[in-house]
Order: C-alpha cells, then sequence, then structure tokens
C-alpha cells in the first residue's frame, strides 16, 4: 500500500482560511532528485503574497498548491544521478514551495549540508533569509567602515543583514518600531523609528553620512533613504516594487549561487557568529495562523512550520 503524508495546500487565492492540511501519497525521487522528511519549515511574507494572490502579476502559480520556500530535514530517498547526499543526511535549502508538509521531493542542487549543531528552526529559518541578505549586500558592494541602513531591521532578512554587515565591519542604522530597538542594539545596530521624518533620524545618528541602503519592509520608505544615501546608485530593495520608478534596483533570492550563499550563513550560524530568533512554531493545522501573523508585520525573527509538531 502506498503511503501517505500530510501537507498544506491551497486551491485558491484568498485569506489564510483557504490553506487546507490534506493527505497525498507518498512520492518517490526522480532523476537528480531526494525526498526529505521535513523537519521544519521556514514562513516568508512571500508565501502569503503568494496564497492572497498579490504576488500573481510575477509569480502566478497552478493550483493546487503547496507552500513553503524554506525547508530543512533529513533525506530519506535518494534518486538516480544524485551525488553529495545520502540517505540520513541532514539538509536545508530554498526550494520554492512545497516546504508546508511531513515530507518533500526536490531537486539535489537546491540542498547545502544543515552543520549538527545548528537546530532544526534555525535551519529552516536560513535559506531565503541568507540568500537574500548575503546576495544584497553583495549587490550593494558593502565595505568595511562604511555605513548602511537597513529598513525593517529586525525580520527574518533584517536580522540576518544587520549580522553580515557588521561581519564586515559596516556600521549599521536599522529601522524599526520602537519595542524592536533594544534587540537590534544586541545585534550591533543603532536603532532608529521607521515613518514620517525618517530621513532627519537617520542623520542625527550618522551625522558622517550614509553609504548604502537595504529597504526590506517595502513600506514606502524609499524616498526619504534615497535622500539620505545621496541618490539611488547605491540602494536596493526587496519588497518595494515600486522601486524602478524611483531609479532603484530590486534584488532578489537570487537562485544562482544561493546554496553557496545558504552555506556560508549558515556556518556562521554553527560558528556562533550570527543567530536568527524563533518568533513562533506552529504545527501543519495552524499554518493559517502563522500567515496571519506574518501578514500583520513586526515579526521579530522568523515563523517556523513544525509538520510533526515539534523539530526532534
Amino acid at each position: 500500500m502506498q503511503a501517505n503524508y500530510r501537507a498544506v495546500t491551497f486551491s485558491e487565492y484568498g485569506d489564510p482560511e483557504v490553506l487546507q492540511v490534506v493527505e497525498r501519497p507518498l512520492p518517490d525521487p526522480g532523476a537528480g532528485e531526494v525526498r526529505l522528511i521535513v523537519r521544519a519549515a521556514g514562513v516568508n511574507p512571500l508565501d502569503w503574497k503568494i496564497r492572497s494572490g498579490a504576488a500573481a502579476s510575477f509569480l502566478p502559480v497552478g493550483f493546487p498548491v503547496v507552500p513553503g520556500g524554506d525547508v530543512a530535514g533529513v533525506v530519506d530517498a535518494v534518486g538516480p544521478d544524485v551525488t553529495g547526499f545520502a540517505v540520513g543526511d541532514e539538509v536545508l535549502g530554498s526550494i520554492g514551495f512545497g516546504g508546508y508538509a511531513e515530507a518533500v521531493v526536490v531537486g539535489a542542487e537546491m540542498l547545502a549540508k544543515k552543520p549538527a549543531s545548528v537546530p532544526w528552526e534555525t535551519a529552516s529559518a536560513l535559506p531565503v533569509a541568507a540568500n537574500t541578505a548575503l546576495h544584497a549586500l553583495d549587490e550593494l558592494k558593502l565595505r568595511e567602515d562604511e555605513t548602511i541602513v537597513i529598513d525593517g531591521a529586525a525580520g527574518g532578512v533584517g536580522t540576518v543583514a544587520v549580522q553580515l554587515a557588521r561581519l564586515r565591519g559596516a556600521q549599521v542604522v536599522g529601522t524599526a518600531r520602537e519595542a524592536n530597538h533594544t534587540y537590534l542594539r544586541s545585534l550591533g545596530a543603532t536603532p532608529v523609528e521607521y515613518g514620517a521624518g525618517l530621513a532627519d533620524r537617520v542623520r542625527s545618528v550618522a551625522p558622517q553620512g550614509v553609504d548604502a541602503v537595504l529597504d526590506v519592509s517595502g513600506r514606502g520608505s524609499l524616498p526619504g533613504l534615497i535622500e539620505v544615501a545621496g541618490g539611488p546608485d547605491r540602494v536596493v530593495t526587496i519588497a518595494d516594487f515600486s522601486a524602478a520608478e524611483l531609479g532603484v534596483r530590486m534584488v532578489s533570492a537570487d537562485a544562482e549561487g544561493a546554496v553557496r550563499r545558504i552555506g556560508v550563513v549558515a556556518a556562521l550560524a554553527a560558528e556562533g557568529k550570527l543567530t536568527v530568533p524563533i518568533a513562533a512554531t506552529y504545527p501543519l493545522e495552524e499554518a493559517a495562523e502563522a500567515h496571519r501573523v506574518s501578514e500583520q508585520g513586526h515579526v521579530r525573527g522568523k515563523l517556523v512550520i513544525l509538520p510533526s509538531g515539534k523539530a526532534d
């Protein structure tokens, strides 16, 4: 008899309630693929933007869809032509879709080995945040002794970006609501409140000027951030789709080099040089609640789905 596994799916765009837990036949991996038992799956804002239809214009999907691009798990089957992975390997990766499930089949080229000392929840929180943050800082060519503003610094990508920038020797001004200012200080950033008057607040804490800007919030701050940076040349965003109108580059979790970048950040986490706080964890049955919390914003760190209800 074919074994089954549980997964969260949706068959139409809509509110979080469109997410349903279903049972499916357990698939076998094909050539170049491995099957994972998912221990943890990170929740990203893109997940609810896809579910709601907000991302349909640039990322349409075919229904039904299993959301979840960030996964960490154990290889339990290996398809033909796979080298570098074996049954029992602990891995993490950015897979696009399929993470909110007890199992998933993915291309082996999407995965990196998980350092043994990195907890499952942390491993699942890293892939998209690590890939996006490191790619953005590389695009900005951020160097030692420069000053960068990270707008939305307390979220998943922001948390990783702050720490990577500090490891490069840069000074970081991070925007967040006041409740997260102590947290940002603990990461080595100088916090400021976001919203109206942001440019003046940034100038007050960075009178030497600002060399680069990374907008991860997409909440309309780009005009003021361009002003403090002296122009759009070293301003990038991952979340403001009006960026092109302002001459600002939009960067994403670039697929080329993703596994390398994820591996770099996972190694830093294993060495204790980088942390990602887990704001909350949810079983599959509470995926809708995870989306509601993510959609409200202001999450410090990452939300994580635990398909088995625990991360052991």
